[in-house]
């Protein structure tokens, strides 16, 4: 190695609370990969909250992205390929301008999947552009996913008793090491902007609402999720009962014996039995999602809210105008009837359809069908979480927006996930071009979304005013962006007593 190699290596080593790490210059940023916050989880550890790395004197390289947690490929545009996985997942990400004492902002990134798939080293995510745009040091992790991450095992005693929330209690463990060790990679601890989309987003409502995690936080952007996805305690012990079920094992040392590989497959059957009704007490979530009445999470994030929960932290949180295209296509619900058996599922009647309806006078049953289910998965939510802050007096400034912006590709419209290389001014990523559809790239539309998420991580501002009762303003994003008040009138006041 040569002195000007040798100098470049050690330039880019910072300590920290476990050991020395040595990460790369890359795009004109220093990134470190694959930096452990935790112990495997694996062995005795399967199911338990995570626990302290042991740490290591030499230098350890972080020069390559670890394993993802435990998942299988999907159906999904967004998970369709296999990953590389391993039980021992609990690493994250650091991309920041330079190893100074400069104390720049923070975006803590928390990926989604739905709770089962997804990992930090996304190209989507890469930080490069904040950091060099915006002078912000990016965090993204790795946490448990799925039964690993969220089977309620309690009734096994009580080592097992946050295992309903361990996935939360993993992002908690990664928000704790960098609150311990940002300093030494350029950032501020008292700067943290964490944020996430969909499951990542779920993730950042539940984190804000944590007793064991608000007080780490300073700012959230949730994307397309807000504080309504976890579920009871009692639910989660009947998932449970499903997923031994599936495995025919009856007690802990069985489940323990278990391949991760076979786990998996037992957990889609049990999602596959939960899409069937197999499961009625699942309302609004999936099988593996986290469950309450916990240390992380005592009750649900959103009654967390409605008392004061996460108060004190300035909030940016909006939807994509067409979300639930992603997840159904025209064929699957082309006819009224199909339309309203599907309104029933979610507990609404007619009288619920006859207001889309009037607002959307030109919509065939499908378009109806994808703003109903948007707003009761993500929209609806996102507006209760502003409202439950509002009534609670929250200190912190809450601000809203919709992404309007429409692919090309095909049905998809503004559909879920599809603003996330805007906001990371990704739209040249691998990927993205299947999601935008043929033509010009929308830079002018990423350069916005862009610059207005940097805006709100350094300033607590992205821009427009804060969301009221009484215009309840949100910025538009689009080719040509807008204010809009009030964008939900008439159909939130249908949601009351629903969602």
């Amino acid at each position: 190695m040569s002195e000007a190699e040798a100098e470049a290596v050690a330039a880019c080593i910072a300590e920290s609370s476990l050991g020395p790490i040595q990460g790369k210059v890359k795009n004109d940023v220093v990134l470190f990969s694959g930096v452990p916050y935790a112990a495997a989880p694996v062995g005795d550890l399967r199911f338990k909250a995570p626990q302290a790395h042991a740490g290591w004197q030499e230098v350890r390289a972080a020069t390559k992205f670890s394993p993802a947690a435990p998942q299988l490929p999907g159906g999904g545009m967004t998970d369709a390929s296999p990953v590389r996985w391993d039980e021992d997942c609990l690493y994250l990400n650091i991309c920041t301008p330079a190893l100074d004492n400069r104390k720049r902002p923070v975006l803590f990134w928390i990926h989604g999947g739905a709770y089962r798939s997804g990992q930090g080293a996304v190209p989507w995510y890469d930080g490069a552009e904040f950091a060099k745009n915006g002078d912000v040091v990016v965090v993204s992790i790795n946490y448990r996913l799925g039964a690993l991450g969220f089977a309620n095992l309690k009734r096994f005693g009580e080592a097992y008793a946050n295992s309903g929330a361990n996935g939360t209690l993993d992002q908690i463990k990664a928000l704790q090491w960098v609150n311990d060790n940002i300093e030494k990679f350029g950032g501020d601890p008292k700067q943290i902007t964490i944020a996430g989309e969909s499951a990542g987003a779920f993730s950042v409502g539940t984190l804000m609402a944590s007793p064991e995690s608000e007080h780490l936080i300073h700012r959230a952007i949730p994307q397309s999720g807000a504080g309504h996805h976890t579920m009871p305690a009692a639910t989660a012990e009947i998932v449970l009962d499903q997923l031994l079920k599936v495995l025919e094992v009856e007690d802990l040392e069985g489940l323990l014996a278990v391949d991760a590989e076979t786990l998996l497959h037992a957990q889609a059957k049990v999602e596959e039995i939960a899409a069937k009704g197999g499961i009625p007490e699942l309302s609004g979530v999936m099988p593996f999602y986290p469950s309450e009445e916990n240390a992380a999470i005592p009750v649900s994030p959103i009654e967390a809210f409605k008392a004061g929960a996460g108060g004190a932290i300035d909030v940016l949180v909006g939807t994509n105008k067409d979300e639930s295209s992603l997840f159904f296509t025209p064929k699957q619900l082309d006819t009224s009837d199909k339309v309203e058996a599907s309104v029933q599922r979610l507990g609404g009647d007619q009288s619920l359809i006859a207001v889309y309806q009037e607002k959307f006078p030109d919509a065939t049953p499908y378009e109806l069908a994808v703003q109903i289910q948007t707003d009761y998965s993500f929209r609806v939510p996102a507006v209760r979480m502003a409202e439950a802050r509002l009534n609670a007096s929250a200190s912190g400034r809450t601000f809203m927006y919709m992404f309007a912006w429409e692919s090309r590709a095909g049905y998809l419209k503004s559909t879920h996930a599809l603003e996330i290389p805007f906001v990371f001014n990704n739209l040249s990523k691998a990927g993205v071009n299947a999601f935008i559809g043929p033509g010009e790239l929308p830079q002018e539309v990423a350069n916005e979304m862009h610059q207005c998420w940097i805006d709100f991580i350094v300033t607590g501002e992205p821009g427009w005013s804060q969301y009221d009762e009484s215009s309840r303003i949100n910025k538009w994003f689009d080719s040509q962006s807008q204010l809009v008040n009030d964008p939900d009138d008439g159909k939130r006041q249908a949601w009351q007593g629903i969602r």
